[in-house]
C-alpha cells in the first residue's frame, strides 16, 4: 500500500488561497484524498502572483494545486451558495483560509454547515486564529514569524534575517493536516465531525519550545550562529558550507582533518565565539568549495556544502531517493514518505472541472 492510497475515498473541499490552505490540501491529495478546490469567479489570487510579487502568471499555483479539481462558485450568490451546501453534504473535510467571520457573514458558518453535515471536519486556517485581539489583523509570514519571537534569534549579530520559504505558512499547513488526521481518526469512534481553529502564527509558535525556554541572543546561541562548531562559512570562491559538529567527537574529527588540533580544546569557549569563528572562517576562505568537498566529504564531521536550488535535483542523494523530479521547467518534490519500500507516485496535474461533475462523482452519503 503506497502513501497515495492512505486517504482514498476521503472528500475534501478547499476554500484556501495563495499558499497555506492550498498546500495543506495538496498534502491530503498526495495521500489519496479527492480534493476539489472552490475558487471565486475570478479565481484564486494566487494564480496571478509571479516570482517578483507583481501581477502575472504564477509558476507556483500549478505546483501547489496539483492533484486537485478546480471549480468556480460565487458564495455571495444564493444559487452558488446552495451548490456549495450540496457539496458540503457530501464532503468529509472543509479547509478554508478566509478571515475570521467571512463565512458567518455569508450564512455559511460552521453551525450552518454542521446542520447540513454533522460528520464534516471544518478546518479554519487563519493568521492569528478565530479569537483574540489579533484575529482580524492583516499580515503575512514575516509578521507571524515576528510575533513568535523566532525572528529575534534568526540572523547575524547585526540584524534578523527573513527566513525563506515562508516558515509560518508551511508550519500552519502541516499543523492543519495533523489536526485533520486526528479528527478523522476521532470521527471513526464518535461518528461526529468538529471545528478546527488553526493559526499560522501559533503553528510556528508550537516549534519554539527550545528558544522560549532559554532565549538566545541574536547570532549568539549555540544553534543560531554563536558557536564555531555550528555555523556557516564562506569559501574562497564565494560558495558556502555548513559545519554542525556539536558533538565533541565530530568537532575533534574536523579539527584533525584541517590540521588544527589546537582548536579541539576551544569548542566550549564562552558564546559568542567571535575569535574562534573568525579563525575557522579564515581557514575556509583560503580554498574553493571543490577543495573542501575533497577534504571534508570523506570525514565524519557533520559538514555539508550549501547547495543552490538548481543543484538540489541533481544531487546524488536526491537522485537515489527519487523524491525530487523535473518535469519540463517544473520541479516536483513528492510526498516525503516511502511506504514498504514503495515511493510515492507522481502527482496528476490540476484539472478544471464544474460543480455538476463534482456532484455526479460524489454520491450522497
Amino acid at each position: 500500500m503506497g502513501v497515495s492510497s492512505f486517504l482514498n475515498g476521503i472528500r475534501v473541499l478547499d476554500l484556501g488561497q495563495y499558499l497555506p490552505g492550498p498546500f495543506a490540501t495538496r498534502i491530503l491529495a498526495d495521500m489519496g484524498a479527492d480534493v476539489v478546490k472552490v475558487e471565486p469567479p475570478q479565481g484564486d489570487p494566487g494564480r496571478y502572483f509571479d516570482p517578483d510579487g507583481k501581477p502575472g502568471t504564477s509558476p507556483f499555483y500549478p505546483l501547489i494545486n496539483a492533484g486537485k479539481r478546480i471549480i468556480n462558485l460565487d458564495l455571495k450568490d444564493a444559487a452558488d451558495a446552495e451548490v456549495f451546501l450540496q457539496l458540503i453534504e457530501r464532503a468529509d473535510i472543509l479547509l478554508e483560509s478566509l478571515r475570521p467571520g467571512v463565512l458567518d457573514r455569508l450564512g455559511l458558518g460552521y453551525r450552518q454547515l454542521r446542520a447540513r453535515n454533522s460528520r464534516l471536519i471544518h478546518c479554519a486556517l487563519s493568521g492569528y486564529g478565530q479569537s483574540g485581539p489579533a484575529r482580524l489583523v492583516a499580515d503575512h509570514d514575516i509578521g507571524y514569524v515576528a510575533m513568535t519571537g523566532m525572528l529575534s534569534a534568526s540572523g547575524t549579530r547585526e540584524m534578523p534575517t527573513i527566513p525563506y520559504p515562508p516558515m509560518a505558512d508551511h508550519a500552519g499547513s502541516s499543523q492543519a493536516v495533523i489536526s485533520i488526521m486526528g479528527a478523522l481518526l476521532a470521527r471513526t469512534r464518535s461518528g461526529e465531525g468538529c471545528y478546527l481553529d488553526v493559526s499560522l502564527m501559533e503553528s510556528l509558535l508550537y516549534n519554539q519550545a527550545l528558544p522560549l525556554q532559554v532565549p538566545p541572543k541574536l547570532g549568539a546561541g549555540i544553534l543560531n550562529g554563536g558557536a564555531a562548531c555550528y555555523n556557516v562559512y564562506k569559501t574562497g570562491d564565494g560558495r558556502f558550507v555548513t559545519l554542525s559538529s556539536v558533538e565533541p567527537k565530530f568537532w575533534a574529527k574536523f579539527c584533525t582533518a584541517v590540521e588544527h588540533p589546537q582548536w579541539i580544546a576551544r569548542q566550549h569557549e564562552p558564546l559568542p565565539q567571535i575569535d574562534l569563528i573568525s579563525d575557522v572562517a579564515d581557514l575556509f576562505a583560503r580554498h574553493t568549495l571543490a577543495h573542501w568537498e575533497a577534504r571534508l566529504r570523506p570525514v565524519d564531521c557533520c559538514y555539508q556544502a550549501v547547495l543552490d536550488y538548481n543543484e538540489v535535483p541533481e544531487h546524488p542523494h536526491m537522485q537515489a531517493r527519487g523524491l525530487v523530479r523535473r518535469d519540463g521547467n517544473d520541479v516536483h518534490v513528492l510526498f516525503p514518505t516511502i511506504v514498504d519500500d514503495v515511493p510515492p507516485t507522481a502527482r496528476a496535474p490540476l484539472a478544471d472541472s464544474s460543480w455538476e461533475q463534482v456532484l455526479a462523482s460524489w454520491p450522497a452519503v
